[in-house]
């Protein structure tokens, strides 16, 4: 654009300038944006055989509140807590890919206008989910969970699965892991935990916050009793941890 006079018009340069700036800074959102959500499915295959720390971690170290979590592996953990723990959160464990699809399907078939009334999230999704995304009820996050935990499932066995979850599951603020919980509500070690005790572990990991192993409500304790006599029955809904 030519002014009257010949002279090249400023406001065109600087409009010019304006939309290089802009393109750069939406090229630069784009590859931010695809970066985090190819992240969790790099991380993953590291986590393999890496010890990996969940995003709910680093944030309690962002906000200065620190963590307890001890890493101890599968041999370590008392096979109690693993059989209450797939009894009480994903009794098709050991048969689904990640997703247990029949589930799904019944709570969506039982939603009514408002919603499903309660949640089909198998231990890989939990886990995908405590390991590599956020805690909210965001389509967003449902979106990522679902393909990260079949992805996840291809590429863990179902042992170290289970080793990763109980690893990094929430047993109260700030309190990770089987092994931190253990020794903070029963003052012993994951691997010495009593049925009693794995069931009453199961029974909080709904809502962690509000639930405690040590200190049961009513409720909960009728909850663990009931975990703790599936627990025992658990056989064959167990056997590709054990047997794996």
């Amino acid at each position: 654009m030519v002014e009257a006079d010949g002279v090249a018009g400023p406001f065109t340069w600087r409009q010019r300038l304006a939309r290089c700036r802009t393109h750069r800074r939406v090229r630069l959102a784009i590859r931010i944006a695809v970066g985090i959500v190819l992240l969790p499915f790099i991380l993953v295959p590291v986590y393999a055989v890496v010890p990996p720390v969940s995003t709910l971690m680093i944030w309690d170290l962002l906000t200065l509140r620190g963590f307890d979590r001890d890493w101890v592996p599968i041999e370590e953990i008392s096979p109690n807590l693993i059989r209450s723990v797939v009894m009480s959160e994903d009794g098709r464990y050991c048969e689904h890919g990640g997703v247990d699809w029949q589930a799904i399907s019944l709570v969506l078939e039982a939603a009514d206008e408002d919603g499903p009334t309660r949640g089909a999230s198998t231990i890989p999704m939990q886990t995908v989910k405590n390991l590599l995304l956020w805690n909210s009820r965001s389509y967003i996050r449902k979106g990522l969970e679902i393909p990260l935990a079949l992805y996840a499932d291809l590429i863990w066995s179902k042992r170290r699965t289970m080793e990763i979850y109980l690893n990094v599951a929430e047993w109260g603020p700030g309190i990770y892991g089987a092994e931190a919980a253990a020794r903070h509500h029963f003052n012993k070690s994951a691997n010495e935990l009593s049925r009693r005790e794995a069931a009453l572990m199961a029974s909080a990991l709904p809502n962690p916050i509000l639930r405690s192993p040590s200190k049961p409500t009513k409720r909960q304790r009728r909850i663990a009793t009931v975990i703790e006599r599936r627990a025992a029955q658990s056989g064959a809904y167990t056997k590709c941890i054990f047997e794996g």
